[in-house]
């Protein structure tokens, strides 16, 4: 009898083996044909590990026929932004990649849907501001009364730049500034890249203004006003599709303690602040949580 049950409780542990094994690998043996693959975007990009990857395995999956990026995001960081924007770009070129824009999608959220292959939107989607901001805190006159001095000791005049006990001197303000537009040209260069326009068209809308998904259509920044069935009915003619989709949402990587206890949002954040005055340029609306947003 305990020989018996010995035999039993093995193969259990042996077959749930196998399927853990198979279902965190990229092997599907019982995979459909035709397959969406689904990747979301939700709050700060300033973390895209977990999309870059997604973004290659349904790339090299050949039942995948097209991909589906689904934003609901304000910006982020500039390099991440720019990190989806290649990954995303690199991806078209093989399989129809599709950006499904929810509530909002704007600033860096914009920057990685303009390389897709189709742009959808909802007529009251917030997109647009294609713009670059940085803020930096002056607690100068805070300090003064509380008693506190700052003693800085650097090896070059701009290594303490954006340092909140004191006045930024006009060096700071015009080196940041010449920073802040050379951000905002790459934005307006890869935008107009991406969407096939000129860059003067794309300058012309360039100031940081929010567009509503309507008229983000007129403007030629969206291709489509519809929610996300739109996008995965369109995913499916791209994809050459026959019958009824599969949707395969990427799996999310493991979360570390800091996300668990304060939320992927706060965790991002923080790392952005510990970062540095450099972590702060952002391509993100300026109402999500100063100092570490940027338009």
């Amino acid at each position: 009898m305990r020989r018996t049950l010995f035999w039993i409780v093995l193969v259990v542990l042996v077959v749930l083996g196998i399927m853990a094994w198979v279902g965190s690998s990229d092997l599907d043996f019982l995979a459909s044909p035709n397959r969406i693959g689904v990747i979301e975007v939700r709050g700060s990009i300033t973390n895209v590990r977990t999309q870059l990857n997604a973004l290659k395995r349904f790339r090299r999956d050949p039942n995948t026929k097209a991909i589906i990026l689904r934003i609901e995001s304000p910006g982020g960081g500039i390099a991440a932004s720019q990190e989806l924007y290649r990954e995303i770009k690199r991806t078209r070129t093989g399989k129809p990649v599709l950006a499904s824009m929810g509530a909002i999608a704007a600033s860096g959220g914009y920057y990685i849907a303009a390389p897709a292959s189709r742009i959808i939107a909802n007529p009251g989607t917030i997109t647009g501001s294609i713009g670059v901001i940085s803020y930096f805190p002056n607690i100068r006159e805070l300090l003064q009364k509380i008693g506190v001095q700052t003693i800085t000791i650097k090896s070059g005049s701009l290594k303490d730049v954006g340092n909140p006990g004191r006045e930024m001197t006009a060096e700071e303000r015009e080196y940041l500034q010449g920073t802040l537009d050379q951000a905002h040209q790459q934005f307006i260069r890869d935008i107009a890249e991406g969407r096939g326009m000129p860059e003067e068209k794309v300058r012309t809308v360039a100031d940081g203004r929010i567009i509503m998904g309507e008229t983000a259509l007129s403007l030629g920044l969206v291709d489509e006003l519809g929610n996300f069935e739109d996008a995965v009915i369109a995913a499916a003619a791209m994809g050459g599709i026959v019958g009824e989709p599969q949707l395969v949402h990427a799996r999310k990587e493991r979360r570390s303690l800091l996300d668990l206890l304060m939320g992927d949002d706060v965790s991002d954040k923080v790392a952005s602040w510990i970062m540095g005055p450099e972590g702060y340029l952002h391509y993100e609306l300026p109402f999500e949580g100063w100092p570490f947003s940027a338009q």
